[in-house]
């Protein structure tokens, strides 16, 4: 499914910020460390249970770290997607602004925030996330210690140029699977899982190009019935991820 890109952008709701810092400057390359691949779905989507079910494969490979952004644009065809949020829809529509290409579909994967494919298409999948993996000089590690988690954020590259488009560090945190029996719907009576739901996204700080580090609580996110989550370093104009990290199990 496909629509174009007309509606004006939506601020994130409810972001609680753990942690604030001034504005950065990062080398102009690509995401060290795993791929960040985005499946942006719907319950509502017929042709997007293939790209679940991939995603679902993908979230076991070491060299990924594989998210579920369940958009709401289609719950006008006779079923509202019960996991789906607005934010999500923004965030692709924002990665369809900064590519420029106003495409905006599902099921749609997007890597590292930079190039997408269709999203039940392995061929084009691997392809896409062998293309975005090269090294940015910034690398991201996540520790349980006790009931924290530190997050620590490096520059390895100190000779990397600098640029101007900031960076924030983003919170994700999700479901690592949610079993859903649709009613209604081009996918009615059909009970679908997915995969590494994303329930919550949280700006937690700017990169500033040096050593930092984070103490995230665990204990409150599983109170809040979260499995995992992961950090994410993304560019603010371009939307490119240049590094990122992933807890899958909390408890």
């Amino acid at each position: 499914m496909k629509i174009k890109f007309r509606h004006k952008f939506l601020n994130l709701a409810g972001a609680l910020a753990f942690l604030a810092s001034t504005s950065a400057f990062i080398a102009p390359a690509l995401a060290a460390g795993p791929t960040v691949v985005e499946l942006f779905t719907s319950q509502g989507c017929s042709s997007c249970p293939p790209a679940d079910k991939i995603l679902g494969e993908l979230k076991h490979r070491d060299d990924v770290i594989a998210l579920t952004f369940p958009v709401d644009y289609w719950d006008y065809l006779g079923w509202k997607d019960t996991l789906a949020s607005p934010a999500h829809s923004k965030r692709q529509r924002d990665y369809a602004r900064a590519r420029g290409d106003r495409q905006i579909y599902t099921p749609q994967m997007v890597m590292n925030g930079r190039v997408h494919v269709v999203g039940n298409r392995p061929v084009s999948i691997n392809k896409a996330i062998k293309t975005v993996t090269n090294e940015s000089g910034v690398k991201i590690s996540m520790t349980a210690d006790g009931d924290a988690i530190r997050l620590s954020a490096t520059n390895v590259d100190a000779n990397a140029s600098l640029t101007n488009d900031k960076a924030t560090l983003w919170l994700v945190l999700f479901n690592g699977s949610e079993t859903i029996k649709i009613g209604r719907g081009e996918n009615g009576g059909h009970t679908i899982t997915y995969h590494n739901v994303v329930r919550q996204m949280t700006p937690i700080g700017m990169w500033e190009g040096k050593p930092m580090t984070i103490s995230l609580p665990k204990s409150q996110f599983v109170a809040s019935g979260f499995d995992g989550c992961a950090v994410i370093l993304q560019r603010d104009k371009s939307h490119e991820i240049i590094a990122a990290a992933m807890m899958d199990n909390l408890k």
